[in-house]
């Protein structure tokens, strides 16, 4: 392999290396929202609420900020010929329901989306990895 392309993978290596941070990250606050979620239908209120809402607030920081690096991930995996194709998002459309109308259905609905997003991001840290691991492989050509 040229200097140049060792170059080129060593720079997407970086970039989906710090991607995968946000990403395990945004697991981990949705992790504790989820936890939260269990209190919160079966025996909480406005501050297990509160909490619970918190911890999705800092898992869509997190994902904003992993979209941002997953898109400088991709664009040093074109220069290497690799793809990268992932969508993950939170909605937040059940945040107010879920602090004004509390009850057990709407916490089984947020608890749900917390579910679905969890999900994404494992899905797209497992893409993420395997593509890392093929990076690490061309680098011991």
């Amino acid at each position: 392999m040229c200097n140049q392309m060792k170059k080129e993978v060593q720079e997407a290596i970086r970039a989906g290396e710090q991607a995968l941070q946000s990403l395990n990250g945004a697991g981990e606050k949705l992790g504790s929202a989820e936890k939260w979620g269990i209190f919160d239908m079966f025996a909480g209120g406005f501050f297990s609420s509160y909490i619970k809402h918190a911890q999705i607030k800092e898992a869509e920081s997190l994902l904003e900020q992993a979209k941002q690096e997953l898109q400088v991930f991709q664009r040093e995996l074109s220069d290497v010929g690799e793809a990268l194709h992932l969508q993950i998002e939170i909605g937040d459309f059940l945040t107010f329901a879920d602090f004004f109308l509390d009850g057990f259905v709407t916490d089984y609905l947020v608890q749900s989306k917390i579910r679905d997003a969890r999900e994404d991001i494992e899905v797209g840290i497992l893409h993420v990895r395997t593509i890392l691991e093929e990076l690490y492989r061309k680098l011991e050509v």
